[in-house]
């Protein structure tokens, strides 16, 4: 059963503009074997990327001082332009799109950014910005607000921050949203960067203090929380995700380079550490791919960005320990993102 993967791409010299852009690179999902890597369009910095619901839009964001999206017409061919907006927020470093909205989270200014879409993923509105103010005790990395990541609890929209140690809580309305507070506040100096919901909990990754922290949703309360990774050593978290029926967990750990795999427990999200899996430098974000059949072990895409590999491992649901099964050269791959298509 075959595939492909959208590969966004940080600049492999270093300096955005340089001719980095999204790639597309097939995925045998039985056999975990990548393949045909080429380079679809050049853009820049296009460190993150969103797909439209109708699956006939990708969204890009430029990660530069004044930060932009780029939408493009998904074709047989491979990536159309179609319009370039500024975020009006500096560092643009994720993004989610639904229906009728564009969500982009703004690392360098803290703000988040909403655009109106039109049925087709089309810009219809915006850009409307929402700021925060507030800093942590980390002076290097927590001087201002780092909105880092955009997603949707129940029928709202959090926005984790890194600068501040809170999630920031939004109603959708239409093509935008409403300011509603702080959703959860995390101990100072934890850098909350990623989440994800989990039963009736969210699960953050914290990238200052490598942590995961156990959320009630309604009232913002920790319930518990976890050491990101058991392999010693200076620990960076990036990305977190589920596997498709919900019972493990993944987290990638820069600094290590490891996968580290969690099962969760029914109900209250309570999470066991199974294992630690190697991997190569600097794993940023990873995609974990439907299984062909109800037995097979995971199958899990992760983009090494300081290495310039992409790797694929087949990850045991017993023991949780992961398997080399594919891998391609790729210049600073920073997010893995699957087409929907064959």
């Amino acid at each position: 059963m075959s595939g492909s993967l959208w590969i966004g791409t940080y600049p492999d010299a270093g300096v955005a503009g340089s001719g980095e852009g999204i790639w597309r690179v097939g995925v045998d999902a039985a056999t975990g074997e990548l393949s045909d890597p080429r380079l679809v369009v050049e853009t820049p910095a296009p460190s993150f990327l969103a797909l439209h619901p109708s699956g006939r839009t990708l969204y890009a964001v430029a990660e530069l001082d004044e930060g932009a999206v780029t939408a493009f017409a998904v074709s047989a061919d491979g990536l159309v332009p179609l319009d370039t907006r500024p975020t009006g927020g500096a560092l643009p470093c994720h993004a989610l799109a639904t229906s009728g909205t564009l969500h982009v989270a703004n690392y360098g200014s803290g703000h988040l950014t909403t655009f109106g879409l039109a049925a087709d993923g089309g810009f219809a509105g915006g850009p409307e910005t929402y700021g925060n103010t507030g800093r942590g005790p980390d002076s290097d990395r927590q001087e201002g607000p780092h909105a880092h990541y955009v997603g949707i609890v129940g029928d709202e929209v959090w926005v984790s921050d890194l600068g501040t140690d809170e999630l920031r809580r939004y109603r959708p309305r239409s093509g935008d949203v409403s300011p509603a507070g702080t959703a959860a506040r995390l101990p100072l100096g934890a850098g909350p960067r990623h989440f994800v919901t989990v039963g009736d909990a969210v699960v953050v990754v914290t990238e200052l203090d490598a942590g995961l922290y156990v959320l009630s949703p309604e009232s913002g309360a920790v319930r518990a929380r976890y050491d990101a990774t058991a392999t010693p050593g200076h620990h960076q978290p990036s990305h977190l995700a589920l596997s498709p029926d919900g019972t493990r967990l993944f987290v990638a750990v820069r600094g290590v380079d490891v996968l580290s795999t969690f099962a969760v427990a029914e109900g209250d999200a309570g999470l066991e550490h199974l294992a630690d899996t190697p991997l190569a430098r600097w794993p940023r974000h990873f995609a974990v791919l439907p299984p062909v059949t109800e037995t097979d072990a995971a199958l899990v895409v992760v983009a090494d960005q300081q290495a310039s590999t992409l790797t694929a491992l087949r990850v045991d649901r017993e023991t949780g320990r992961g398997t080399t099964v594919g891998s391609v050269p790729l210049p600073a791959p920073a997010c893995v993102l699957p087409t929907g298509t064959a």
